[in-house]
């Protein structure tokens, strides 16, 4: 008969304990442990599951290249490397409403696969699917679905299907028998990645696994789920602009240093093959607080476009609003413009926004902030032709001074 053994286990990061804890050491947060029930079975004893394993020389295996599959959109496989890597277990996180399911539904039509392609969702039925693949044009044959969380199942039907693209969506929503905890929670979530992984390095089957994010922008679950997976991307643009970059944190493949762009329209996501063309508004008029800055974002230049609107606050307190760029950034750089510009802006409030819904994080944006913000509190508008690069530092440098080691 099982045992049942109860432990806490943090929210946060998984770490377990016998008893309740009111900080973690794992990752020092407070109040975050529950408690969670373990069902397992007998296990064998340890002579019968111990293995000899013998070690052999590194220079004697036999390196192999990997077998690239390609998605079918091109700026995906910008971002991957070169497409996804057969056998490989790929994370997909994005905000709910990001586009994280039209941008997989896309690629199980478009992935140059000889073989199936199996779709499994626990949050969606197979009627929600249909429409949006009617919605997105999508005819092919080879797309199989299927709607079901038990893990058990799951692998059976993959084991008889035996496809050569596996789509889960999402991993929160699967559950095992094994585990008595709910759907979603650190143990379930840390034990089906941990069967995923094992049945897709066994049998060479790719997988995509969806995962939600918390308020933080970090993906739900323990930070483990992160390291087991081989690559991990982010879908990130503000939900209410049409916009959409897709960022690879983690690549065991390839390189983290690129970013694909794309489009959110009726027919899916659309690739943006030169961003600089869109992100920059057309100013016929040149108004002030305007200006062009370029960003770096990957291994590819950004043209981007910085709005300011400096105005007299109607309150004793002046408002700093920032929409793109880090809010501390924005007050730090009025700082500067106030002590070595001599604006003062302590009666006036200040809006800054980049256009297109882009979040930036480039420190050579600076000098393109201070430009718009005294732009516009001067009233005087910035050449259409001028392109705004630089860090500003919030001392001068003192030319006699010596550094030492």
């Amino acid at each position: 008969m099982a045992k049942t053994k109860s432990v806490f286990v943090c929210s946060s990061c998984g770490y377990e304990s016998a008893k309740w804890l009111g900080k973690c050491p794992g990752c020092n947060e407070w109040n975050s442990f529950y408690e969670e029930k373990l069902a397992k079975d007998n296990l064998k004893s340890s002579s019968e599951k111990r293995k000899s394993v013998i070690p052999q020389s590194l220079n004697s295996v036999e390196s192999k290249q990997s077998v690239r599959i390609s998605t079918g959109i091109g700026e995906l496989n910008r971002v991957l490397g070169g497409g996804l890597v057969e056998g490989s277990l790929v994370l997909l996180g994005g905000e709910p409403g990001i586009g994280k399911s039209t941008l997989i539904l896309q690629i199980c039509d478009k992935v140059k696969v000889d073989g199936k392609v199996l779709y499994i969702s626990g949050e969606e039925s197979a009627e929600q699917i249909k429409i949006r693949a009617d919605r997105l044009k999508i005819k092919s044959d080879n797309i199989m679905f299927l709607s079901e969380t038990d893990i058990d199942l799951i692998e059976d039907t993959i084991n008889t299907m035996n496809p050569k693209l596996v789509i889960i969506d999402s991993i929160q929503t699967m559950y095992s028998d094994e585990i008595t905890s709910a759907p979603g929670s650190v143990s379930q979530v840390r034990e089906i990645t941990a069967r995923i992984m094992k049945m897709c390095k066994a049998n060479g089957v790719t997988t995509i696994i969806i995962g939600h994010v918390t308020k933080d922008g970090n993906i739900a679950g323990p930070r483990v789920l992160e390291h087991m997976v081989d690559t991990v991307l982010y879908l990130e643009g503000e939900r209410y602009f049409s916009y959409r970059i897709l960022r690879g944190v983690k690549n065991r493949f390839g390189s983290t240093n690129e970013i694909g762009m794309f489009e959110m329209q009726n027919e899916g996501m659309v690739e943006i093959d030169n961003p600089s063309s869109i992100l920059i508004s057309e100013r016929e008029d040149n108004p002030s607080g305007s200006v062009i800055v370029a960003s770096l974002e990957g291994t590819r230049s950004l043209l981007l476009e910085l709005q300011a609107l400096v105005t007299p606050t109607v309150f004793g307190m002046p408002r700093r609003t920032a929409n793109g760029i880090d809010y501390n950034r924005l007050t730090l750089l009025i700082a500067v413009l106030e002590k070595r510009a001599g604006l003062m802006l302590g009666n006036q409030d200040v809006y800054l926004n980049v256009v297109g819904g882009i979040k930036v994080n480039e420190p050579a944006v600076d000098l393109g902030i201070i430009l718009a913000a005294a732009s516009s509190f001067k009233n005087i508008s910035i050449k259409q032709d001028v392109v705004a690069i630089g860090e500003v530092r919030i001392n001068r440098r003192n030319k006699s001074s010596k550094s030492y080691r």
